[in-house]
């Protein structure tokens, strides 16, 4: 057998055989190991995830103004009705002593009811004032349900406006445009994508 023969194992290494035949080789810098696959790149918090908006879009911020626009404006109508029912109640008893046929009873019963009414009325007022306030309150944080509210709010504000329209009352129509304006920025895309957005 001779050593010279390129196929030898047992032979001394060949001029262009590398150092360290039979060892494993290091493996080079940046290149994953022998039978270990790469580690996948690490994806930042909420990979895979829409991002969520950072700002309220302009529309659904128009409609929270409009609804604390209209709350303020009931909550200062609801106190003027409550405050001037003793004024209605004078007004009412005034008008009542003038017909003779009415006991001075009748009178008393009859302002009575009139200032009860006064302040239902005024209650009811403040509770529509309290409801439009606290929707525009959640908007920031809140989900679809707000949205519903501000929409079904805004629903019956101009209705009850359009019929005051009818009894030629102008300052109702200031509480239409407010309303069918809340309508269309809730429920248009931005005020879905808003409201449904995801949260983290």
């Amino acid at each position: 057998m001779s050593f010279g023969d390129p196929n030898n194992p047992y032979g001394p290494p060949q001029g262009g055989q590398q150092p360290n035949y039979g060892y494993p080789q290091q493996q080079p810098q940046g290149q994953p190991g022998y039978g270990y696959p790469a580690a996948p790149p690490v994806q930042p918090y909420g990979g895979g995830y829409p991002p969520a908006p950072v700002a309220m879009p302009g529309s659904v911020k128009a409609a929270r103004v409009m609804l604390f626009v209209l709350g303020g404006f009931q909550v200062i109508g609801g106190l003027l009705m409550m405050i001037a029912s003793a004024w209605f109640s004078e007004e009412f008893e005034d008008a009542v002593n003038s017909d003779p046929s009415l006991s001075a009873e009748d009178a008393d019963a009859a302002a009575s009811i009139g200032t009860g009414i006064m302040i239902v009325l005024g209650v009811i007022v403040l509770a529509f004032a309290f409801w439009a306030i606290f929707t525009g309150v959640k908007f920031a944080t809140g989900r679809g349900g707000v949205r519903v509210s501000a929409i079904i709010y805004a629903s019956v504000v101009t209705l009850f406006s359009v019929i005051s329209l009818f009894a030629a009352n102008v300052f109702a129509l200031l509480s239409v445009v407010l309303g069918i304006l809340i309508i269309v920025f809730c429920a248009n895309r931005n005020g879905s994508y808003w409201f449904t957005r995801p949260q983290y």
